[in-house]
């Protein structure tokens, strides 16, 4: 399903990633270095999905994404169609997304705490086909959620998944990696397969759900703005505590480790001792991390140029708080940080040699920053309503499917407007993220509607009330309100929404009026 294709100027300043697709980034890799390590799981993969621990060299892994894309096409799948990803972050959600790339299909990776709710009213919209499930997030079996969803899909064809006691009529993909010889059918593409759709991330408006498709292209932008930003060398080691299923989830694993051809080694979000066993097992020159931890991480040693870290990338999923954050003094690191806003659109910006965040102006965003004849990969403008807007290489242009009414309005200049309220200073020009979107908040990387949230409250207790109340490491967190806690804990649980909704209401807690 294409896109569209950028323009000649942003092609030839992209180079050859105005082409490049997804799995040709990962082709050149292969055809490079077969043997070097591509991917390594995280030390605590037993408890999130079952089986060893495991170590693949670019060969291997190859040959893995080639067998699922072969199972993938077996399934009589028509090319474009939609597969749902929902796996926690072990090897198995990397190979899978670029197999269902291989495959000629749309990723649409889901987010790890989304139970039966979010993922019917998320997987209905783009008719997802299949759902590819496995593993234990948040005391939840994610391939029986899966049988839960697709009951309530009708498009759904197939649930597979991964892992040991996968219940019954689920496929079972545990066999890719003994699968050596499988082959898929290579997929054509009209004009420019860079401009293809690959991925669907969801983001959350005032109505509800939004899917957000990104092509080739645009993944490969914002891939681009990190890698220049953060300056990481080719084959470089890379750690990532970052989940795969948003923009800056992607943009800050799978997207750059495609670009520079390294090693990725994948960290479940997040378990600080187990994060320390992978700094000391490893000397990984670049980390991603949550903005609000990187700090704290450094106090603790973890993240030090003598255990040859060359920069930490750190992504502030809650950009109003960046400006508030702690001065960054290893001089030795470099710390570049990562406002992510929502699925529209990143800024890349390595701070400044005060340890403050770097001043970042309105106008056109390239990367690396400042440089000439740098790749532009952003646009930034301020509403008349004293919001954010952004439009450029990375930003989403068409809604998903094609002609429905779904995603962001597109004004006619090309800009989409974040909704981040926003400042500019009067004697540098420098613009800094004040406010969220009104109505909406970030709760540990999630965001929600607080409408929404305070209909349901009180439709399942009349009196409850939920609430959003400021928090320094994911920039809200939910109280709620109400009598029979845990009539309405069983109650939201049996629903299927998020878990930070139910734990909403573990403690009893006064809400401020």
């Amino acid at each position: 399903m294409i896109l569209g294709s950028p323009s000649n100027h942003q092609m030839a300043a992209a180079g050859s990633a105005g082409r490049a697709t997804l799995d040709d980034m990962f082709a050149r890799a292969v055809a490079r270095r077969p043997d070097a390590v591509a991917l390594i799981d995280p030390p605590d993969r037993e408890v999130h999905l079952g089986g060893p621990r495991r170590r693949l060299t670019y060969a291997e892994a190859d040959r893995v994404i080639t067998a699922i894309a072969a199972r993938l096409q077996r399934m009589g799948l028509q090319t474009d169609q939609v597969v749902a990803l929902q796996l926690p972050n072990t090897v198995e959600a990397v190979l899978t997304l670029l197999g269902v790339l291989r495959a000629g299909l749309i990723a649409t990776p889901i987010p790890l705490l989304w139970r039966t709710a979010d993922a019917v009213a998320a997987l209905s919209q783009v008719g997802a086909r299949v759902l590819i499930a496995g593993g234990q997030v948040a005391n939840s079996a994610l391939s029986e959620l899966a049988m839960h969803v697709a009951a309530e899909v009708f498009p759904i064809r197939y649930v597979a998944g991964y892992g040991e006691e996968l219940p019954d009529g689920v496929v079972s993909l545990n066999d890719v990696f003994a699968d050596a010889s499988d082959t898929c059918r290579p997929m054509e593409r009209e004009g420019n397969p860079a401009a293809h759709v690959a991925v669907i991330t969801w983001d959350v408006g005032p109505d509800g759900l939004i899917p957000v498709a990104r092509s080739h292209y645009e993944l490969m932008s914002t891939a681009l703005a990190i890698v220049l930003e953060a300056r990481i060398d080719q084959e470089a080691t890379l750690l990532s505590a970052m989940a795969t299923a948003s923009l800056g989830g992607l943009a800050m694993s799978l997207l750059p480790w495609l670009v520079v051809g390294g090693t990725l080694s994948l960290h479940h979000p997040f378990d600080a001792e187990v994060f320390g066993a992978q700094c000391e097992e490893t000397a990984h020159s670049h980390v991603f991390v949550p903005g609000p931890l990187a700090a704290r991480l450094a106090e603790t040693g973890l993240l030090s140029r003598r255990r040859g870290q060359k920069s930490v990338i750190a992504a502030w999923r809650a950009p109003e708080r960046l400006a508030g954050s702690p001065l960054w003094t290893d001089r030795s690191v470099g710390l570049v940080d990562i406002q992510t806003f929502g699925e529209i659109g990143l800024i890349a910006a390595r701070r400044s040699e005060n340890g403050k965040p770097a001043a970042i102006s309105m106008g056109p965003v390239s990367a690396p920053r400042g440089a000439p004849g740098a790749f532009l990969v952003l646009e930034l403008a301020r509403t008349g309503y004293g919001s954010l807007a952004m439009r450029g290489p990375m930003v989403p242009r068409f809604a998903f499917p094609p002609g429905s009414e779904s995603g962001f309005r597109l004004g006619d200049d090309g800009f989409i407007d974040t909704g981040y309220g926003c400042r500019i200073d009067r004697d540098g020009g420098a613009m800094t993220v004040t406010t969220p979107p009104p109505g909406l908040i970030s709760v540990g990387g999630y965001r929600f509607a607080i409408r929404d949230l305070q209909d349901l409250a009180a439709r399942l207790e009349p009196g409850g009330t939920l609430a959003a109340l400021p928090d320094r490491l994911g920039g809200h967190r939910l109280a709620g309100s109400v009598r029979d806690r845990d009539g309405v804990r069983e109650a939201l649980e049996r629903l299927g929404v998020n878990p930070l909704v139910a734990g909403a209401f573990r403690e009893r807690r006064t809400i401020a009026a």
